[in-house]
């Protein structure tokens, strides 16, 4: 997905799971979304965002301010996912993949570094917009997890709680 400088984070702040699920179903169309359970995580989000970011965040509303561009993620060696085979390769070893597996991971692969909130990802591997618990979602990542570890592989998947996954290396 390209950024464009009218892109925006949308952070939301909600107590409850389920008021982060409605929030996440509502606002689901946004280019970047970050539910945090208080204000005082938003304010920690900022002020590490801030520190990446030459130019200082401007805050709209409480709950929305300009999208801040990630540090590039390199990822070298390089993770490569053979789509044909469905195996992911880490060097000069390689391991098979499920089909969840696969689309879950060509997903995070595709765009390093980029959070992929649950909802996108169930979307893209799943094919539809349950939200449900999750489990499913995390019982991949945990598959996953487990297989990059057998790699030796210096790149794991990292969850951004309430929000989603992305590759972070390590």
């Amino acid at each position: 997905m390209e950024r464009t400088s009218d892109s925006s984070l949308i952070i939301g702040v909600a107590t409850s799971t389920a008021e982060r699920v409605q929030l996440a179903r509502l606002l689901g169309d946004a280019d970047a979304l970050l539910l945090v359970s208080s204000a005082e995580q938003a304010r920690a989000f900022l002020e590490l965002t801030e520190s990446m970011s030459p130019a200082a965040p401007v805050v709209v509303t409480p709950s929305v301010v300009p999208l801040l561009e990630a540090p590039p993620v390199r990822l070298e060696p390089e993770l490569l996912l053979d789509m044909e085979r469905r195996v992911v390769r880490w060097e000069d070893r390689e391991v098979p993949l499920t089909r969840l597996e696969h689309d879950f991971l060509h997903c995070l692969v595709e765009e390093p570094g980029q959070v992929w909130t649950y909802q996108r990802l169930h979307h893209a591997v799943w094919g539809n917009e349950h939200l449900g618990h999750g489990s499913h979602i995390h019982s991949v990542v945990k598959r996953l997890r487990q297989k990059l570890t057998n790699l030796g592989a210096t790149v794991t998947i990292h969850a951004v709680r309430g929000v989603g996954f992305h590759l972070l290396t390590t």
